[in-house]
């Protein structure tokens, strides 16, 4: 029982934003740290920092990106993530300090690679 099937992968893409890599294919729902720009849900999102692009056949890497590369999007939703609590302390002086953050979000559906 031997498996002969060729190895083709769908097409997908490493991005950066917010000081963080992606990797995404045409479909997915990612969640990243809010864009600068103000915007709507349904505006359209370009990414052209790509570092990665394999066409299922090809890959093409970047120095550190590829030059005319764009992966767009279009926004989904945003907002706040869950609250995270952080407590400073400080033992045998009775300080404490109790703080709270809360994490700008925004989710991109991918719409194309190019």
């Amino acid at each position: 029982m031997s498996d002969t099937t060729s190895q083709t992968t769908q097409p997908f893409a490493v991005i950066q934003t917010g000081g963080k890599q992606y990797k995404v294919a045409v479909g997915d729902v990612i969640t990243i740290e809010k864009l600068a720009a103000e915007m709507n849900e349904g505006d359209k999102v370009a990414f052209e920092q790509v570092s990665v692009l394999d066409d299922g056949k090809t890959t093409t890497l970047g120095a550190p990106f590829i030059d005319g590369a764009k992966v767009q999007g279009t926004l989904e939703d945003q907002g706040r993530g869950k609250k995270l609590h952080i407590l400073r302390f400080r033992s045998k002086s009775n300080w404490h300090r109790r703080l709270g953050h809360r994490q700008a979000f925004m989710k991109v559906k991918i719409t194309s690679l190019k």
